[in-house]
């Protein structure tokens, strides 16, 4: 399979793969003239709004512009066979509430739950008997202790005092995902009503303050610092803070070493599945399912869901208020309200109609901050990788470790700082941070039998090229032949099992998914962006300056990840307005 300009790198064996094919869905409903509330995207958070609406009698409606529905989380069989979770590709933060109130489960929603959940070999030299050491990290306390003695016996005996401290902040601020932000607007000028109902929203704010008591201000240190000075307040060893530290990186253009680092990573910890907390898994079928589900749930309740149906713009009418939007081929759908899962910068420059926002407003949107260090490569592979530090999978059965969050090139938070360095440098990273996980090793249904599919999430790469140069093929596939030259001092034989590739530089995620800059996101998780600042301060309550436009996507409250959380809290405020027009 050759290389093409959209987005796929060089494929290996094209004589196995004739053919680019992806998994549809096909469009629900009949197109009406008219609706309650139209969806821009169905991205899981509109397929969210959607689900809730509906449920509360909303008559709603959903346009897409791919022809599959899930945004980022979709499932493509790009390589004839072999069913990726093309962009994102783990779940854990999906708001338990969302998997109840919607019925996942009997919507078809299957979850594997992994265990143990990182890996981290090292490249060292074994001994003659014995493999260099590795880092495997799992739900069993004493057995973790037991990993990380390796490398320290001091931070092996602090670990379990870590996580504590760690999952007490989870716990703390987790009731702050489930509601709107304070709305800052109200306090400043709305009304006495308005004013007394956005000081109610206070109250989560104060539980969490509470909750925290006198360790307060620990724990603001790990929201404002560089992780890397809250790991070393902890443990010794490069080994662990570098595995932990990916998490307070990834998906974002930071540095360990950068202030409010630690927000992301405790953003990556605040889930869970099945009641356990912080725990990740596959999707049955990719991550596509997941979305699969969620619009089972709002087309059985009424929803009408449309792919190959691109907006064009916001309708506006002459007294200020939206009624509705505008298709692409022209054709005109009316509606009381409009929740937009695009980004905002999508949504506020280029669907709506600029005469009705302020200029502060679409100022503030442009100069939000996208960067993005990810480029997401998909692997079809005839076999499993053989890692020198976990050798020996017996008959190619996949082995604890496989199941993991495979971390590659973090051994050490300075090999992250250089990443991160080189790609501030408009330079792909030398060393990329790798983090390769194995689907398949828990769904066989993902590939064909012997063979898996492996998705490489990694960072850092600038969306400009320094140098004038482009991300073309021959930028993809130098990059991609990169990183796999890495895993293959991790794994020797794994480029031999290349059966194909697929290669999303951050210009391809913008293009493909509509993410600017390529960002996961929507916009960065940094502190500045966070809570009653985003999108932007004093529009943080999924309203913005157009009556009747919402924002239910990753660029809102409470951010990016795979946690519907925007998409079901928009979906309240739009019922409560609605219920007061």
């Amino acid at each position: 399979m050759a290389a093409s300009g959209r987005g796929l790198g060089r494929a290996t064996r094209a004589s196995r793969c004739p053919a680019w094919r992806r998994v549809h869905w096909e469009a629900k409903g009949r197109l009406k003239p008219e609706y309650d509330a139209v969806v821009i995207g169905a991205g899981h958070n509109g397929l969210v709004a959607a689900a809730y609406l509906q449920r509360l009698g909303v008559n709603t409606a959903v346009f897409e512009r791919r022809h599959v529905i899930g945004g980022a989380a979709v499932t493509e069989e790009i390589i004839p066979g072999f069913k990726f979770s093309r962009a994102s590709y783990l779940l854990s933060l999906l708001r338990p509430q969302i998997y109840s109130d919607l019925e996942l489960k009997k919507h078809g929603l299957r979850l594997h739950l992994r265990n143990p959940y990182s890996f981290t070999p090292m490249l060292e030299e074994g001994t003659r008997n014995k493999a260099p050491r590795s880092l495997l990290l799992g739900t069993n306390m004493a057995e973790n202790q037991k990993q990380i003695a390796q490398f320290s016996r001091k931070d092996a005996q602090a670990f379990p005092k870590y996580e504590a401290f760690m999952n007490r902040l989870a716990l703390a601020i987790n009731p702050l995902l489930d509601s709107a932000p304070v709305d800052m607007e109200a306090l400043r000028q709305g009304s006495l009503l308005q004013r007394l109902q956005a000081l109610s929203t206070l109250k989560p704010l104060l539980q969490a303050g509470r909750m925290l008591g006198v360790q307060l201000p620990q724990y603001y240190q790990v929201l404002t610092a560089p992780i890397t000075k809250v790991l070393d307040q902890w443990f010794e060893s490069e080994p662990l803070k570098a595995t932990l530290a990916t998490d307070a990186v990834i998906g974002a253009m930071t540095s360990p070493r950068t202030p409010g680092s630690g927000y992301v990573l405790l953003h990556h910890v605040m889930g869970g599945l099945e009641g356990m907390q912080g725990a990740w898994g596959y999707v049955q079928g990719g991550m596509g399912a997941l979305s699969d589900a969620i619009a089972s749930s709002a087309t059985a309740h009424g929803a009408s869901i449309f792919t190959e149906k691109t907006v064009a713009k916001v309708q506006v009418s002459s007294g200020g208020r939206v009624q509705g939007v505008v298709l692409q081929d022209g054709t005109e759908v009316r509606s009381k309200v409009v929740l937009s899962n695009a980004s905002p910068q999508i949504t506020f420059l280029t669907l709506t109609p600029q005469k009705w926002l302020p200029k502060e407003f679409t100022e503030r949107i442009s100069q939000l901050d996208t960067r993005s260090p990810i480029t997401k490569i998909n692997v079809a592979v005839d076999r499993l990788p053989d890692f020198l530090a976990a050798p020996g999978a017996p008959k190619g059965q996949p082995l604890p470790h496989h199941q993991c969050s495979i971390h590659l090139n973090c051994e050490d938070t300075d090999l992250l700082h250089q990443a991160f360095e080189d790609a501030m440098d408009g330079r792909p990273s030398h060393r990329p941070m790798i983090e390769l996980c194995i689907p398949s090793s828990l769904d066989p249904t993902l590939a064909p039998p012997g063979c898996h599919v492996v998705s490489l999430f990694t960072q850092y790469t600038p969306y400009t090229l320094a140098g004038g140069k482009v991300w073309d093929d021959q930028e993809r596939n130098t990059y991609a032949d990169k990183v796999f030259d890495c895993i293959e001092a991790y794994a020797p034989g794994f480029k031999g099992s290349v059966v194909g590739r697929d290669v999303l530089t951050p210009p391809d995620l913008e293009r493909i998914f509509g993410l600017p800059g390529g960002n996961i996101f929507h916009c960065a998780m940094a502190l500045d962006q966070l809570y009653f600042a985003r999108p932007v301060p004093l529009h943080s309550s999924y309203r913005c300056p157009l009556q009747g436009l919402y924002l239910c996507g990753s660029g809102a409250h409470p951010g990016g990840g795979v946690m519907g959380a925007a998409g079901r809290n928009a979906a309240h405020v739009v019922f409560k307005d609605l219920k007061s027009m």
